[in-house]
């Protein structure tokens, strides 16, 4: 009985657009408020939807436009065990990378620059930090621009450092367009994998220029409830307070910069057809 009266609440509501809003997500909670997202885990692009896998691709490479960027990195720092596919709430984190959100009940240091969490060594066995950095964005695909608004969280690894061989590492990269005065969400980035790294991580170049007839339908989707949510830091919690100044033993801390230097331009010059693309794009 219940399925005939879905059934015919879905063909009552053909006709109308379709979607979830806000609040009935909030409520459903679970799955139905997960993101689709592009997960990096093995050097493997994979889609996630509902926190499942839905599938998965073997290039070195996927194409991607970037529809909405949150506007800092942010840091979660975990002091429990790490086990995969197990829900662990983060004993401190913040929004912005700088200070602890209001939420945190226990926070490390007032703020992150002055955080021993921060600091390349603090991490599990001496590696990077024991704060991990990462920064969330959303994504459409470029032959599908109205489809799925997915979440891609890029790890420290992925977003600071030099020009390789005409490929950037995301701040960098966003760095070059905003110096050519172009927007990322007007460009066609390639997104692959340094084969040289021995964990994931993503460089980024300008392959093309976004349709003229599909900037619309990208500032459409900027605005959407998916690029909102893929671009927020949502973290897991209970109702038990951490004790501060644990030492994390949690999933090892990627290694990373101190965000201080993160400001600093890539000093490399592009090369070979991405400047050729940069040089053309900023001409116009």
């Amino acid at each position: 009985m219940s399925n005939d009266i879905i059934a015919s609440l879905k063909s009552e509501l053909a006709t109308l657009p379709r979607g979830v809003d806000d609040d009935t997500r909030a409520v459903a909670g679970g799955g139905g408020n997960l993101p689709k997202r592009i997960s990096i885990k093995g050097g493997v692009f994979r889609k996630m939807s509902g926190g499942k896998e839905i599938g998965a691709i073997e290039d070195r490479h996927m194409n991607v436009v970037f529809v909405r960027m949150a506007h800092t990195a942010s840091r979660q720092y975990y002091s429990g065990a790490y086990k995969e596919g197990e829900k662990i709430a983060p004993v401190c984190w913040s929004s912005n990378s700088k200070t602890p959100d209001p939420e945190v009940k226990n926070p490390q240091a007032e703020s992150c620059d002055q955080c021993p969490m921060s600091v390349r060594g603090s991490g599990q066995g001496g590696n990077g930090a024991a704060c991990r950095l990462s920064w969330r964005t959303a994504v459409v695909l470029p032959n599908n621009p109205d489809g799925d608004v997915m979440q891609l969280v890029l790890p420290a690894t992925s977003c600071f450092g030099k020009e390789e061989g005409g490929k950037w590492p995301f701040r960098p990269y966003i760095q070059k367009l905003a110096d050519n005065e172009i927007s990322a969400g007007r460009v066609v980035t390639r997104m692959q994998f340094d084969t040289k790294s021995p964990v994931p991580k993503l460089l980024f170049s300008p392959v093309g220029v976004v349709p003229e007839s599909d900037i619309p339908t990208i500032a459409k989707q900027r605005e959407s409830a998916a690029a909102e949510n893929a671009i927020k830091l949502t973290v897991f919690q209970t109702d038990e307070p951490a004790a501060p100044g644990e030492i994390a033993t949690g999933p090892a801390a990627l290694e990373e910069p101190k965000l201080r230097s993160s400001s600093k331009k890539s000093e490399a010059a592009p090369s070979g057809d991405t400047a050729d693309v940069i040089k053309k794009w900023s001409s116009k």
